[in-house]
């Protein structure tokens, strides 16, 4: 990049142009977040198409890209095809560098809708806030590109050279599972000196962060038994070892007294993080009063640079169909989180030693469905980065903050695999009350003015500079 910081003529058009266009954008997200574009196949998967569609459609609309197709990518190992991508590319002219522009557009299942405040589906505004499934993640992701995009054409018109390539995905919701087929499929139309993946969060709701850090995954599930057959429990009670009691005795083993991960071969990360107190801890998490939080170390550090070991979900016999019975088998599922600098492989090895060494009773123990990811830490050298953060801060008015995450987005190792020139910028437009997930998701609309004026910045002034 010969000109890493290009002149800047057009930024109060750009931000004016912003501004103008962010209400036609609340509306075009409303209408994305009324679809129900799930990708688990309980669920009407035309919905997930007439999302794709819909996207298809905003950016056809924009009159910026040569293509725009609705893609499909085949799962590796079975004879399924992927959930449907929108692919949009724009040739890059007069020797200005690509960027790839990439949001997700299915969504998490509603939960229990008793515990939304407003219909999930719904888009609702209130107290300075959209609610609605996927009004934060990710949908909002998909129109702050779009927005931004509208804004830097209407003021650049035929000098915008930029390359522009926006992939956005059907199923990360999902597992990704044909993610890295579809990279390698449509290899030429994604290449780019620049990838922004705009599904991440910042500090808090007036404040940008650009992560530079995710831990990585290990999810599995892991059936315990200990019984040919159920028994009654007054019979043989005392003697026999249950199932759940075999399961409750192992899963102990997992956490140390103060809650911190017992795991040997599970590493930690040494870095350090902002200042991140309990109180706000408390606040953003939700913590009871009488709850105390968990792990050593600073809060972050516990979030960002550690492992952790949740157990999400058990089947066994329900409170309603309770019996007087030795249960022979429980099943669970493990999602532990992987510091930074430790592969998924690695830290699932860790766990599936530790359990098998610390089986009680001579439980049997199976393990099933694993899914891995590995975790990201971003060269923060780059000339996108500067940008970036530059960008951040006048697109907000404050500094950026450089974040790590405690979630995982295990794509990127394949961004970076198929893509290793490029730099990769992990934005977002969640903060910490979005509630991504969980009922009452929402997205904070200030966030979202900034999010967008920050990316039409940073497309007008790599559209200035030159490779």
């Amino acid at each position: 990049m010969t000109s890493p910081v290009p002149p800047r003529e057009s930024d109060a058009a750009v931000l004016e142009a912003v501004a103008t266009g962010i209400p036609s954008a609340l509306s075009d997200l409303g209408h994305l977040v009324r679809i129900p574009g799930m990708a688990w196949p309980a669920f009407d998967q035309t919905q997930l198409e007439r999302s794709a569609e819909a996207v298809a459609a905003l950016a056809s609309g924009t009159g910026v890209f040569d293509e725009v197709r609705v893609l499909r990518a085949a799962i590796p190992g079975t004879d399924e095809q992927g959930q449907p991508a929108v692919l949009a590319t724009r040739v890059a002219r007069n020797g200005k560098p690509t960027i790839l522009l990439y949001a997700h557009h299915d969504v998490q299942p509603p939960g229990d809708d008793a515990l939304w405040e407003t219909p999930p589906f719904e888009p609702t505004v209130r107290d300075g806030r959209l609610y609605g499934r996927g009004a934060a993640d990710d949908k909002a992701g998909i129109m702050s590109h779009i927005a931004s995009i509208r804004a830097v054409s209407e003021v650049l018109g035929d000098d915008l050279d930029l390359g522009i390539a926006m992939f956005i995905e059907g199923e990360e919701e999902y597992g990704s599972r044909s993610f890295a087929q579809f990279l390698s499929d449509n290899k030429d139309a994604l290449r780019a000196d620049a990838i922004v993946v705009a599904d991440s969060g910042n500090w808090d709701s007036v404040t940008p962060g650009l992560t530079v850090s995710l831990r990585g995954n290990a999810r599995f599930t892991m059936r315990v038994r200990t019984l040919h057959h159920a028994s009654h429990s007054g019979m043989f009670g005392g003697a026999v070892p249950d199932a759940m009691m075999a399961t409750v005795t192992l899963l102990s083993t997992l956490w140390n007294a103060d809650g911190s991960v017992a795991v040997e071969g599970m590493t930690e990360r040494d870095a350090p993080t902002p200042d991140y107190t309990e109180a706000t801890l408390r606040d953003e998490a939700g913590l009871l009063p009488g709850t105390t939080p968990i792990g050593g170390g600073s809060i972050l550090s516990r979030i960002w640079n550690k492992p952790s070991v949740t157990v999400i979900g058990i089947d066994a016999t329900s409170v309603a169909a309770a019996s007087n019975t030795l249960l022979p088998e429980v099943t669970v599922v493990i999602s532990a989180r992987v510091a930074p600098g430790q592969s998924g492989q690695d830290a699932y090895e860790a766990l599936e030693r530790h359990l098998r060494a610390h089986a009680p009773f001579g439980a049997e123990l199976t393990f099933s469905d694993v899914d891995l990811g590995d975790g990201f830490l971003v060269d923060t050298s780059g000339w996108a980065v500067s940008l970036t953060r530059d960008a951040m801060r006048d697109g907000y008015g404050v500094p950026p903050v450089d974040l790590g995450v405690g979630g995982s987005i295990p794509f990127i190792a394949d961004l970076v695999r198929e893509f290793p020139a490029a730099q990769i910028l992990v934005t977002g437009v969640e903060d910490p009350h979005s509630r991504a997930h969980s009922p009452n998701e929402s997205l904070h609309l200030d966030t979202f003015r900034h999010a967008v004026a920050t990316e039409a910045l940073l497309l007008a002034r790599m559209n200035a500079a030159e490779l």
